[in-house]
């Protein structure tokens, strides 16, 4: 039985780093889960909505970011794009990362070096007139981009569980198996104030880079939100 509430709560526990999350657009596609088990921890169990699974590419701005003892003005703000799927294990929803772009190359060390997640330096650049985004990113010697343009739609309210913005958006926990051993990470943040999204333009190799093959086709969800202020607390072993 998977537990979608219990990740919501804040944990009891120090808080180790403040993030500002601003931005943020959602995309997501299903994919087979055949192809996902190929890149995804045998301890994990995919995680599915009605049914099938799905990767996510999701672009936004970082602002504030620092750790628990930095002082506020010491944060730093820079683009990051993830490319993620959404799994379980012991009853617990999270997302596990395939990729994560950051243009700060300070973030990208501090990621791969305190919490062993696959960070990328990427060029990245974010415009916004009116309702209208354009989102650009290209990783450093790869072949991974983005380009996409669109437009914010409505309202949608707080993310509702048993609902599509639920599943994709309000997820709390990350998963990452280091050295053989699985952790988790937890965040805590007020639900999302989700709105629609109408995607305009749409180029990207991101899928494709974390090894799931070619996606050309527009996402079947598109998500948009201003953003949520963000309370990161450190990782845990999964075998405690």
């Amino acid at each position: 039985m998977i537990d979608r509430i219990a990740p919501t709560i804040r944990p009891d526990r120090p808080v180790r780093g403040y993030q500002q999350w601003r931005s943020l657009l959602f995309l997501h596609w299903p994919v087979p889960i055949d192809l996902l088990r190929a890149v995804v921890p045998a301890s994990l169990e995919i995680d599915t909505w009605n049914g099938e699974a799905y990767v996510g590419v999701v672009p936004f701005a970082m602002q504030g970011v620092r750790n628990a003892s930095w002082p506020k003005w010491a944060g730093m703000t820079f683009l990051e794009t993830n490319v993620r799927t959404y799994v379980h294990t012991g009853g617990k929803p999270g997302v596990y990362f395939l990729s994560l772009d950051a243009a700060s190359r300070l973030a990208v060390w501090g990621a791969r070096t305190f919490w062993g997640l696959p960070y990328f330096y990427a060029d990245m650049r974010l415009e916004q007139d009116g309702e209208k985004v354009l989102y650009t990113m290209t990783r450093r010697h790869s072949e991974a981009r983005l380009h996409v343009r669109y437009r914010i739609g409505a309202d949608l309210g707080a993310s509702m569980p048993e609902t599509s913005e639920h599943f994709f958006l309000e997820r709390y926990l990350l998963f990452l198996e280091y050295r053989g051993k699985l952790y988790s990470g937890q965040v805590h943040h007020a639900a999302y104030p989700a709105k629609a999204a109408e995607v305009l333009e749409l180029e990207q190799t991101m899928i494709e880079a974390g090894g799931l093959g070619a996606i050309n086709d527009r996402p079947t969800f598109a998500h948009y939100s201003p953003g949520v202020d963000v309370e990161v607390f450190g990782l845990t072993s999964c075998d405690e």
